[in-house]
């Protein structure tokens, strides 16, 4: 797993339910729902995590594989790709107020990182995404010691 994370509140639309959801490809967690998805994540057995690749930043998870295998806790956001906005991971039940092909171009060019980026509405965090990596589990322990602290 890798660390990128940013934050973009101001520069993101309104939205509203998405009227057909998006598979999932990814779930996020940010704060308490980052550390009880990590949580849930390691009693996870290896094989499990084997399905799973992410990346972990201050206070935010997200985690990319099949939707059927993706973990669920209280207050996860699920992505999913918008063919308009290939780019971007978008929340699967909800739908950006201007065009999914102009905020494709807006956020890619405003975030300057690599791509997909995992879009977080709520709490304004763009994820470049593209540098996920496999799930391990002493790497996901140590980054939510880190996010605990002592």
């Amino acid at each position: 797993m890798v660390s990128p994370s940013s934050r973009e509140s101001h520069f993101l639309p309104s939205w509203s339910p998405r009227t057909q959801p998006l598979p999932a490809l990814a779930v996020a967690g940010v704060g308490p729902v980052a550390l009880a998805l990590a949580r849930r994540v390691l009693a996870e057995r290896d094989a499990a995590l084997a399905r799973w690749s992410g990346v972990a930043g201050p206070g935010v998870l997200v985690l990319l594989g099949d939707a059927e295998s993706l973990p669920w806790v209280d207050g996860v956001v699920y992505l999913g790709r918008d063919a308009a906005a290939p780019s971007l991971l978008l929340p699967c039940t909800l739908a950006p107020n201007v065009a999914p092909a102009l905020l494709d171009r807006a956020l890619v060019a405003r975030a300057r990182v690599g791509t997909p980026l995992a879009v977080l509405p709520r709490s304004g965090h763009l994820v470049p995404v593209g540098a996920a990596r496999p799930v391990s589990r002493e790497t996901l322990g140590t980054w939510l010691a880190k996010q605990v602290g002592p």
